[in-house]
């Protein structure tokens, strides 16, 4: 099956009540953890390549990675994405390189210059038969070279949202509801703590999802910076030598209640990164006479394996609908 677009997936997302897992990919072993979770448990699948991921890989070796995937996984569906596309250039060469789903991030922008560069995007990517998403509102956090202070974060206005799908034409629309990029989405001060003195953080806006909803019946919705922040990864990664201090993630209950309704996408990035990051420094720690990176890098895939899988069955709902 050669890669498709998001168009069918969404569909059939928005009618069954469950989200697609979009995971952003870096390298090999990302890759293959995703694909072969998704193909054991019959997912579609969006794998997504950010600004950050094509400077570090290049955009080439990616797109052969993800041609490998289908080698391999011939009768998953695949669509490779854009994630974050802060320019229409970034876009145009994403589009001609053979990706099939851009998007267009303009949400810092005002809203009537947010419009204007999306438009010319989804004139651009129509014309070539790839579908865009686009942003209204901006999430605080850091992921890649997108970094925006909690105090410059914003909701969705839901009364815009009518406007700006009708005026660009845009395939999907990512909306702020309180999500939030990154491994550190909350300041302490933003969150409670349980009994146990674990951080919970705010719980999402769903007032403002279910109005989006409403003003755009049938529409795909998007949500970004939804990683659940996995605290068995954090603690692996503390216990053997690193800091990451009050990391909180999204509840995954609050992200499976997003996906039971017009949320047709969700983006899961730092999940993967810690799952990564945890095995790795763990197996230096019990193995210190190890340097064959493929000693270190196989159970690391094995973790993202599991890890996505996860995700597919208990948090997206996306499992058995390939």
């Amino acid at each position: 099956m050669p890669l498709v677009t998001t168009t069918e997936m969404f569909k059939k997302a928005y009618n069954g009540g469950y989200a697609i897992g979009a995971f952003n990919v870096n390298n090999m072993e990302i890759v293959q953890g995703i694909t072969e979770a998704c193909a054991e448990e019959n997912a579609p699948v969006i794998l997504q390549v950010s600004k950050g991921a094509r400077a570090y890989a290049n955009h080439n070796y990616l797109v052969k990675l993800v041609e490998a995937a289908i080698l391999c996984n011939p009768d998953l569906p695949i669509a490779l994405h854009l994630d974050h596309g802060p320019d229409f250039e970034t876009c145009k060469s994403c589009i001609d390189g053979g990706f099939t789903s851009v998007m267009i991030d303009a949400s810092s922008r005002p809203f009537d210059e947010n419009v204007e560069i999306t438009k010319k995007v989804v004139e651009y990517a129509h014309a070539h038969g790839v579908v865009v998403e686009a942003e209204l509102g901006t999430l605080a956090g850091i992921e890649d070279e997108v970094k925006v202070a909690a105090g410059d974060a914003s909701y969705t206005h839901p009364e815009e949202v009518e406007e700006f799908v009708s005026r660009t034409g845009c395939d999907s629309l990512a909306i702020a509801i309180g999500t939030s990029h990154g491994a550190y989405k909350f300041t302490a001060a933003q969150c409670t703590r349980n009994e146990k003195g674990i951080l919970v953080p705010p719980p999402l806006r769903f007032d403002v999802l279910h109005e989006c909803e409403k003003r755009l019946p049938g529409f795909p919705i998007v949500l970004h910076g939804s990683s659940s922040v996995p605290q068995e990864y954090v603690k692996m990664i503390n216990d053997h030598g690193g800091k990451m201090p009050d990391a909180v993630g999204i509840p995954e209950e609050q992200l499976r209640e997003a996906a039971r309704s017009a949320v047709c996408k969700i983006n899961i990035d730092s999940d993967l990164r810690l799952a990564m990051t945890g095995t790795i420094r763990s197996f230096f720690d019990e193995h210190p006479d190890k340097f064959d990176p493929r000693e270190y890098l196989k159970p690391a895939r094995a973790n993202i394996k599991e890890l996505v899988r996860h995700k597919l069955v208990d948090v997206l709902g996306c499992a058995g609908k390939a």
